[in-house]
């Protein structure tokens, strides 16, 4: 199946709200990385980029999702591609989730919330009442910093689909 297969299967399947679109420039960002230094997504121009956004740092999903990243990072790393994690979580919280879960990538704070919302990536409400959390959500971004796939699911306890993020990359 090619890659605009999936992404019509997402539209049409799974009726997805997105507001960024494949072929849409990715908006740009600068955040606050584990090592708390200043990460860019200019930094990775020329190289495929896999965004992933998730709610919360330590808690089951987002382990799946980032361990299931975490396990396939030399397929990425073998294509010229990068995995960035975003989350609204400090850079605190980040590094330990980082450090106790092996991840080889970047993990980045957008403890102001604006990039989650640039990307169409942020709960009004969460559970509990939280409010401005991250909603899981996988994007790749081609080396001119194009998207070529957009994923955003509406519920938390769902996994993007690893599989046609992967053929995105190819």
């Amino acid at each position: 199946m090619e890659t605009n297969q999936y992404i019509y299967y997402f539209f049409a399947e799974k009726k997805l709200n997105m507001s960024l679109q494949p072929g849409s420039p990715a908006p740009q960002f600068t955040l606050i990385s584990t090592e708390k230094k200043p990460v860019s997504l200019s930094d990775f121009k020329g190289k495929k980029v896999v965004v992933h956004f998730f709610p919360m740092a330590f808690t089951g999903v987002c382990t799946t999702q980032l361990c299931t990243m975490r396990d396939n990072f030399g397929y990425y790393d073998g294509l010229n591609a990068t995995i960035l994690g975003i989350s609204v979580d400090s850079p605190f919280s980040l590094a330990k989730f980082k450090e106790e879960n092996n991840y080889q990538f970047e993990l980045l704070s957008d403890f102001n919330k604006e990039v989650s919302a640039a990307y169409g990536a942020l709960y009004k409400e969460f559970v509990l009442g939280l409010k401005g959390v991250s909603k899981r959500a996988a994007f790749v971004i081609d080396e001119d910093q194009n998207i070529i796939y957009a994923e955003v699911l509406e519920k938390a306890s769902d996994l993007p689909d690893f599989a046609a993020i992967a053929e995105a990359v190819k």
